[in-house]
């Protein structure tokens, strides 16, 4: 059975999933287009970080970072560092840990919860996911700017 939890980026497996997520990151995407965050900045407060696990094992994680909007302060949130271990892809990990993020997102009675992701190939299975639950395009939010190599995302709760 899959157990979601709340989890350290420090670490040593997580930190290195991470690690993992952001080479890939830099791989399929510009320097400049880049937006995940290292373990040091997943540690900042506004974030929480969540981890599904099968008898320990570390089969993904994802992560909600609070944005401040000075119109509707502590009511929305954005999805960071969505990412599946290798070998566990395809076992419905990153729809579990999605679902988890979502749902603590209306326990905290937030109003939208955005995302950025990449618009290269890569980034397909993941843009499917966001839209099977409930996503659509959006305009950048918070510190994004257009850019060519990234979809925003919302999904109004």
């Amino acid at each position: 059975m899959i157990h979601i939890a709340k989890d350290d980026p420090a670490r040593a497996d997580v930190h290195k999933l991470l690690s993992e997520h952001l080479e890939d990151m830099f791989a399929t995407s510009p320097a400049e287009s880049v937006h995940a965050l290292d373990h040091s900045a997943m540690s900042a407060p506004p974030i929480t970080l969540w981890t599904a696990r099968e008898e320990g094992v570390l089969l993904g994680c994802g992560a909600l970072k609070l944005l401040d909007f000075p119109d509707s302060p502590g009511k929305h949130g954005e999805i960071k560092s969505m990412r599946t271990a290798a070998g566990a892809r395809g076992r419905g990990v990153a729809t579990l840990v999605l679902g988890h993020i979502l749902d603590v997102a209306r326990t905290r009675n937030f109003e939208r919860i955005y995302l950025e992701t990449g618009t290269e190939d890569y980034f397909a299975p993941a843009r499917r996911l966001y839209v099977r639950h409930g996503f659509s395009v959006c305009l950048p939010f918070a510190d994004y700017a257009l850019d060519p190599n990234s979809v925003f995302m919302e999904l109004r709760l």
